[in-house]
């Protein structure tokens, strides 16, 4: 994989990046996740970002143990369901 400076990815990928770290601080930091707030660091770090961004990650993250997803553990397991097997050509589902 190729380095790439922060300042020379495309735009989309800059702006996702500036408000995931921001995202983190604030984490870090233990202060609540708010899209001001993540405009605040982004525009106090020097970057700029699209205004629907910091929104975006506020309402994604709301609500969500951050330490989790941090973790991996972001996601609810995969269970199995029901598997279909056929007996002397009937369908059974058990």
């Amino acid at each position: 994989m190729t380095a790439v400076a922060f300042d020379q990815l495309d735009k989309a990928t800059h702006d996702e990046y500036a408000c995931t770290f921001a995202s983190l601080i604030l984490h870090d930091e233990g202060v609540d996740i708010t899209a001001d707030k993540i405009k605040k660091l982004v525009e106090v770090s020097g970057n700029k970002v699209e205004s629907y961004w910091p929104g975006l990650f506020a309402k994604a993250l709301q609500g969500k143990n951050i330490a989790d997803l941090l973790a991996g553990g972001g996601a609810p397991a995969q269970t199995a369901g029901p598997v279909a097997t056929e007996t002397k050509g009937k369908r059974k589902i058990g």
